[in-house]
């Protein structure tokens, strides 16, 4: 009788040493999903230029809204990740002004959106990890930071070609390894000059 009391006792503390291994287990995966971390910072469209950028709305409410990433829990990153999804499928699918709207630029939202795509899709996972989570996060900051710089440099451009005042005719230039930019500037800057001739002689 003894000997099945013991045995009793031993089955009910092992079993209650296995409960609290579980608790401790869930108590340290819990706090990792909640805890914000610090991620990749964006790189922001240069402050001279956004002038330029003030009537694209898609991308100043995709790009206010990407900076709640920058520091972030994984549980806040999830609750978010659908929305961020959705604004930058409105950046990808609106009209997009003018001046960007050429292949290398689409080519950098496309890669976004695909990253976005990717965060959202970690909500549907329910094993997630942190780690997992704050990798993917970082990788969509990064996505965005290429964009931003790609707009950087597209203005910095732009910029450059507005205050060259040389005539283009005697400038040597092989337009296979002009981009689109440059050719469209050079361009109108050649009907330009037709249309001043055109008025100087009538």
């Amino acid at each position: 009788m003894k000997q099945l009391v013991y045995l009793f006792l031993i089955t009910v503390l092992f079993s209650c040493g296995n409960k609290n291994n579980d608790t401790q287990n869930k108590n340290q995966v819990i706090p990792k999903l909640s805890n914000a971390v610090e991620h990749t910072r964006l790189e922001n469209v240069k402050h001279k230029f956004e002038k330029e950028i003030e009537n694209w709305q898609d991308l100043k409410t995709a790009t206010s809204f990407i900076k709640k990433f920058e520091k972030v829990s994984p549980n806040e990153a999830m609750s978010n990740a659908l929305e961020l999804r959705d604004l930058v499928a409105s950046l990808k699918d609106n009209e997009i002004p003018k001046t960007f709207n050429i292949p290398s630029l689409h080519a950098r939202i496309n890669v976004l959106h695909n990253e976005t795509l990717r965060l959202a899709d970690l909500t549907l996972i329910p094993a997630i990890t942190s780690e997992e989570v704050n990798a993917q996060i970082n990788k969509t900051i990064a996505a965005f930071s290429s964009l931003n710089s790609k707009i950087n440099t597209i203005l910095s451009k732009k910029n450059f070609e507005d205050a060259i005042d040389v005539d283009i005719n005697f400038v040597g230039i092989d337009s296979t390894k002009m981009d689109s930019v440059s050719i469209k500037t050079i361009n109108s800057r050649k009907r330009e000059e037709l249309l001043n001739k055109n008025k100087k002689n009538k």
